[in-house]
């Protein structure tokens, strides 16, 4: 018999809360840790089950990870990664899945990706196209390119430009990391701007990557090279934020910061909505991440636009927000 848990109403609801480490962030540091030669640290990784694939992964591509206090140390081989024997098990990660198929493109060998039934049903071709026309082979499971994925990778990659058909981050971050182990330049082209994730931490790992914005598109070029190790700090997950933010605004009595957010503008695009619906929130940058004081509100009904949340993982708690809403 299940345990059953029973939540009381608290009348008034004050603190300070840290949400887990983003898990974007998380998923590329332990893959440019594992690219880079030598140690790097990771501090404030995301303990989710997605993240744990991909750090399973980089061991099984050669890289040491080791757990040192509340840090992640990851060694990357000084010769690069190699191909494993053994089949990639991505579980239910598609960022696991897409990222990586991107990264094992520039790997020699053969390198067949898993995931568990749901992933296995969840279209690859988007990623597959751009990678084929770099060098790399992709080959999955009907016209959609479902796992499981067997993937040549190749040291005879070449950069192109791709002009992508469909926002994505996961598809320009595939062909970025691709392109790190490319002859040449790789351009990706966006009409709708997505996360900046990737370059960011492309540039803060020692790449030469020049990306420029225009109305609502981005052009990022990028130059072949190698992440150079370092230290990385995850801030917090602004999708598990979000949660936070709204149940500040719909309780009654309630007073709640959540601190050390990501406070890329793609990922927060909620705050403003939450703010069009009356929310009382205001929000203090402190470098690359921001802090977030919620209270009490009384919301109104809005119209929410898909460019406002690129991030479904948002979808659900907003609707719980406008559930409560006049």
């Amino acid at each position: 018999m299940s345990e059953v848990a029973r939540v009381s109403h608290a009348p008034a609801l004050r603190g300070s809360v840290r949400v887990p480490g983003d898990k974007s962030t998380s998923h590329r540091a332990l893959m440019l840790s594992a690219l880079a030669s030598g140690a790097s640290t990771i501090v404030g990784l995301s303990p989710g089950l997605d993240v744990a694939s991909t750090g399973h992964i980089v061991v099984q591509l050669g890289a040491t990870r080791l757990l040192e206090g509340d840090a992640t140390v990851v060694i990357g081989p000084d010769h690069g990664l190699r191909a494993s024997d053994l089949p990639l098990d991505c579980g239910n990660s598609g960022t696991t899945m897409r990222l990586l198929t991107g990264v094992v493109s520039a790997v020699p060998g053969s390198h067949v990706l898993v995931g568990d039934a749901s992933l296995s049903r969840r279209p690859m071709d988007r990623v597959a196209q751009p990678l084929m026309l770099m060098g790399s082979v992709v080959v999955g499971q009907g016209p959609r390119v479902t796992a499981p994925l067997q993937v040549t990778g190749s040291s005879d990659l070449h950069g192109i430009e791709y002009h992508v058909p469909m926002a994505s981050a996961q598809v320009k971050s595939a062909v970025l990391l691709a392109g790190l182990g490319a002859t040449g330049t790789t351009t990706i082209v966006e009409d709708l701007r997505t996360r900046s994730t990737t370059e960011d931490m492309l540039v803060a790992a020692g790449l030469d990557l020049v990306s420029v914005d225009w109305n609502e598109g981005r052009k990022v070029t990028l130059q072949p090279g190698r992440p150079v190790a370092g230290h990385w700090r995850v801030p917090g997950d602004p999708s598990q934020a979000a949660f936070f933010a709204v149940l500040g605004a719909i309780h009654r009595d309630a007073v709640i910061e959540v601190v050390d957010v990501d406070g890329a503008r793609e990922r927060t695009g909620y705050v403003e909505v939450l703010r069009r619906m009356g929310a009382d929130l205001s929000s203090r940058a402190n470098g690359e991440t921001v802090t977030f004081e919620v209270r009490s509100s009384a919301l109104h009904a809005t119209e929410i636009f898909a460019e406002e949340v690129p991030s479904v993982d948002e979808v659900p708690v907003l609707a719980v927000a406008a559930a409560a809403a006049e």
